[in-house]
């Protein structure tokens, strides 16, 4: 799997975008954002994410997977688009406690999501 440095400077070029310009956007020096790409430096706040997606025009699978490489990079942490609503919401918090503590396999989960895609549609 990618890094998130690598994968936000292939995203970068791929939109025609130097990584000058998209410092400037973001409003950080660009030897922070090749630190960044570089995989020298953690990935930015939630706030400057979201501005890249938005700038590197991102699919929601894109965004969801920079998020999640985002997260990879720091030891203990989840993807920054989650903890709000996983702090919103008791029976979230319950859902994954009881996944955690009864080692709910993939397959179990693929399931789970089969649910919720199946709720969106009716």
């Amino acid at each position: 799997m990618k890094k998130f440095g690598e994968f936000i400077e292939e995203r970068r070029k791929k939109a025609g975008i130097t990584l000058r310009g998209l410092a400037g956007i973001l409003e950080i020096a660009p030897s922070y954002m090749s630190d960044i790409e570089k995989g020298r430096r953690y990935p930015p706040d939630k706030e400057k994410l979201d501005e890249i997606a938005k700038q590197l025009m991102l699919s929601e699978d894109d965004k969801n997977l920079m998020f999640d490489l985002a997260a990879k990079e720091k030891e203990n942490t989840i993807s920054p688009d989650l903890p709000e609503y996983i702090m919103e919401k008791d029976l979230v918090r319950v859902a994954l406690r009881k996944a955690r503590d009864n080692n709910v396999s993939d397959r179990k989960w693929e399931r789970i999501i089969k649910i919720l895609d199946e709720s969106e549609e009716g």
